[in-house]
Formats: structure tokens, sequence, C-alpha cells
């Protein structure tokens, strides 16, 4: 018996068709939740972040034993 043959008495469709509406319904909720109207201003707030220069962040020093 070939390993085709296994596969395909196994009736292993109903995995792919659950696995396929879950991706889209994953997908759906992404989009909708990405473009929404209220989440706009966070959004294009997050979009700045690159050119803002206002906050200056400085690198982390290692710790010393006597930090911690």
């Amino acid at each position: 018996m070939k390993l085709s043959d296994i596969m395909s008495y196994a009736q292993l469709s109903a995995y792919t068709e659950i696995a396929l509406v879950l991706f889209l319904g994953v997908f759906i909720a992404i989009t909708v939740r990405t473009f929404l109207p209220s989440r706009r201003q966070e959004l294009e707030a997050a979009a700045r972040l690159p050119l803002d220069d206002d906050h200056v962040t400085t690198p982390r020093t290692p710790r010393t034993p006597e930090d911690r």
C-alpha cells in the first residue's frame, strides 16, 4: 500500500476546510480592525514615529552587579 492510498482513506479533507475558514476569518478580522475609522489617529501617529525627532531615546547601558 502506498502512502497516497493511506492518506486518501484517512478522510482528512475536513481539516483543510476548517483551516481555510479559520484563516479567512482571522484575515477579515485583521483587515476590518486595521481600516476602522476610529483607529485612523492611532495609525497616523504610528506612521510618523520614524520621522519624529522630538523624542530621543538613549540606549540602555549594561547593568552592573551593583545595580541589581
